[in-house]
């Protein structure tokens, strides 16, 4: 069978899934998820033996320490994927939620309710705990969802998969609503990027080359998620011990993610005062610095090149500027943003106002570490993505995200 006839098989499978979980109850679902949950701590030794496997295998292919801590999984990392899962049955069904409503001056009653999309495609590089969140919030939504994960993380993956698929049928759901697409090659991701009519979208997660192949080349409609060039603003009103915090944890507290700051800029008022305080906290928690000629009056902090400041990371490594005011700052954020996340440090609300309304990314966090961006963060439950983009959904998506709308018009006897 070849990729394009195999992954149309499993779609189409998943289609007639959908049906079901169009009309399933709240009820259903939640307990779905919660035996989801239960049997992959359940299934712990198996999956973090899978797990091991594609550790084991990325490490002696010498893949970067940043990749596999991305894909690494323990106990503690299981288990924050079944409550996850946990998570997403707490929240509230979006399926049914009118968005508005009204009786016409004719006397129809019209209402848009959320939909379930029907067929939702993830392909996603590395991260196995994604497995589990896009299978859980596309159950809660009512789709069906196909899971094509990266050859790096197959054995994790497959042993996951094959836990929830397993939950499914006790609580009276099909099997076939949580699939993972075979392959190791790019030829089954070409075919569910080309299975139009069996799909309903894609959403991929990863690197910039991943999302810019799948946006470029898919039939299927694809909601973009982004890479991360996420900036730090340290504003000359900024309390610039609150500052150095952020800039820390923004930086450090786990490198590996899109919410990772990437860029931090600092407003030349303060620069005399702050710069030598962040750069020693930075090199002494290991951050190699690519700073501009004001950075780079320090000891062992690198020039900073123009693809620098255009880098996401992914790593102990961060780009660095000095610029003049807030409108500096703005400038250089529209030259290099990815459109991720924007923090600004500061105490004066007229330059807060400033950033926040002339800032074009998918969330600005204000007095507040980058590292907030995440559905889990905000309240929505396990996140499927970060959306860079501005049709359908921006920002962490959760439940509703998952979800398109429809018309539903009541008359008596109406006639045009």
């Amino acid at each position: 069978m070849s990729s394009e006839e195999a992954v149309r098989e499993v779609a189409s499978r998943a289609r007639a899934a959908s049906h079901e979980l169009a009309t399933a109850t709240r009820a259903t679902k939640d307990a779905a998820l919660r035996a989801m949950a239960d049997a992959l701590l359940a299934s712990a030794p198996a999956i973090l033996a899978a797990n091991a496997e594609d550790v084991a295998r990325a490490e002696a292919s010498g893949t970067a320490a940043n990749v596999v801590d991305r894909l690494r999984l323990d106990e503690d990392r299981l288990a924050a994927m079944a409550q996850g899962l946990r998570d997403v049955a707490g929240l509230p069904d979006p399926v049914g939620e009118v968005l508005r409503g009204s009786t016409l001056a004719n006397g129809l009653e019209l209402r848009q309710v959320r939909v379930p999309f029907g067929v939702v495609g993830v392909i996603y590089e590395a991260r196995p705990n994604v497995t589990a969140d896009a299978a859980g919030i596309c159950l809660k939504a009512g789709n069906a969802v196909l899971l094509r994960g990266s050859s790096s993380a197959r054995s994790s993956n497959a042993a996951v998969v094959t836990t929830m698929r397993g939950a499914l049928p006790g609580c009276g759901l099909p099997e076939d609503a949580v699939q993972l697409v075979a392959g190791d090659t790019h030829d089954s991701v070409k075919a569910l990027m080309r299975a139009r009519g069996l799909v309903d979208v894609l959403i991929p997660r990863g690197g910039a080359g991943l999302i810019r192949s799948v946006v470029e080349e898919s039939t299927v409609p694809v909601i973009e998620t982004g890479v991360g060039n996420c900036h730090v603003y340290v504003d000359a009103s900024a309390d610039l011990d609150q500052a150095l915090a952020i800039v820390l944890n923004a930086k450090t507290q786990r490198t590996s993610v899109c919410n990772a700051a990437e860029s931090l800029l600092v407003h030349a008022d303060v620069a005399d005062e702050f710069l030598p305080v962040v750069v020693e906290a930075l090199q002494a928690a290991g951050v190699t610095i690519h700073g501009d000629p004001a950075f780079a009056e320090y000891d062992d902090v690198v020039p900073a090149t123009d693809e620098d400041h255009a880098a996401e990371y992914l790593a102990l490594e961060i780009s660095a500027a000095v610029v003049a005011d807030v409108e500096g700052a703005i400038e250089h954020i529209r030259r290099w943003s990815s459109g991720h996340t924007e923090a600004i440090l500061a105490r004066d609300q007229a330059t807060i106002r400033r950033f926040v309304a002339a800032v074009d990314s998918a969330a600005v966090m204000v007095n507040a570490s980058t590292r907030f961006t995440d559905g889990g963060e905000l309240g929505f439950g396990a996140e499927i993505g970060i959306s860079t983009q501005k049709l359908h959904a921006r920002g962490p998506m959760g439940l509703p995200e998952m979800t398109s709308s429809k018309y539903v018009v009541v008359g008596d006897g109406h006639v045009r």
